[in-house]
């Protein structure tokens, strides 16, 4: 078998402490990170009160050209994913705590004013992250689930999927478009490039309570096809560890340079001027968390596809 080459990713470091889970993404040829703030760590936005802890969760974008962050929106909704079609930008999320059955989609054409646009319940389950790419005209939704058990199967985390023509109205699909039903599968991202693939990112568990970021593929989401050359990335603690920020307190690098690094997860990924910008969250998946930038110097169809097809 002739093996493909593994895409070169150049880590540049950490850019925040305690936040995990941020969307790359661009919006009218803006660059931005989309960010899920938990409710332990909003206390900065409480402009009225920065000191004092906000109760509630919250979406927000962050435009990477100037540092300015939109108005925070969604609140008292989860692990938020964010999708941009054309002029509209969507973002969704869990409604009110982790492992609820019940998603809400938000959507706007200016980052600043949302309208929550459908709501998708599925009694008896329990969602956790969830990521939307289209395909020929059809939008398809990822959802990391560990309940119930017909559909999580009894080694949580799974995903399960569900279609749309418009964002709008969504239809379960099949029991049997699953991913990963025999073992854990967490932190997912799910693209299409226009090669009849679904790729999805996602979280392989290791020995001894380590992670890593993988990748799969598949054109019917039943059969899939993993990558030979698997992990896409693997924690190092020399280069996770870098300071990419440079306004991180001298607290937060101190945290940064004491932490465990036994995981890389939650990796997503855009197109900016050619290349592809990647983001990932390191750590010890116990509470100790980070967010680190990474990217690979070519558009995204080809790092994608670089993880399957040999001469690319």
């Amino acid at each position: 078998m002739i093996y493909p080459k593994t895409p070169r990713i150049r880590r540049h470091g950490t850019i925040k402490c305690g936040t995990v889970e941020s969307t790359p993404i661009v919006f009218h040829d803006r660059l931005y990170r989309f960010e899920y703030c938990r409710p332990s760590s909003c206390s900065f936005l409480n402009s009225k009160n920065p000191e004092n802890p906000d109760p509630f969760s919250k979406f927000f974008f962050v435009d990477l050209e100037n540092g300015q962050r939109t108005k925070p929106f969604a609140e008292n909704h989860h692990l938020g994913s964010a999708f941009a079609d054309g002029d509209v930008m969507y973002a969704f999320g869990v409604a009110e705590e982790w492992g609820r059955d019940t998603l809400r989609f938000f959507r706007s054409t200016d980052l600043e004013n949302w309208e929550c646009c459908s709501v998708l319940t599925l009694p008896g389950w329990k969602i956790f992250n969830t990521g939307v790419c289209k395909m020929n005209g059809t939008y398809t939704l990822l959802m990391e689930i560990s309940g119930p058990v017909e559909e999580a199967g009894v080694h949580p985390f799974t995903f399960r999927f569900a279609t749309s023509p418009d964002m709008i109205h969504w239809t379960l699909t099949p029991r049997e478009c699953v991913f990963q039903k025999d073992r854990y599968a967490g932190g997912p991202a799910i693209y299409s490039i226009g090669d009849g693939y679904y790729y999805v990112l996602y979280l392989e568990a290791l020995p001894e309570s380590r992670y890593a970021n993988c990748i799969a593929r598949s054109r019917d989401l039943v059969h899939w096809e993993y990558s030979p050359i698997n992990p896409v990335l693997m924690y190092n603690e020399e280069e996770d560890k870098q300071i990419a920020n440079p306004y991180l307190t001298e607290e937060h690098q101190r945290m940064i340079a004491e932490a465990q690094d036994i995981n890389n997860s939650d990796m997503e990924i855009c197109q900016f001027h050619g290349r592809t910008i990647i983001y990932y969250s390191w750590g010890n998946q116990r509470g100790n968390e980070f967010l680190a930038e990474a990217s690979y110097e070519g558009p995204m169809d080809r790092f994608l596809k670089s993880w399957f097809e040999p001469g690319l």
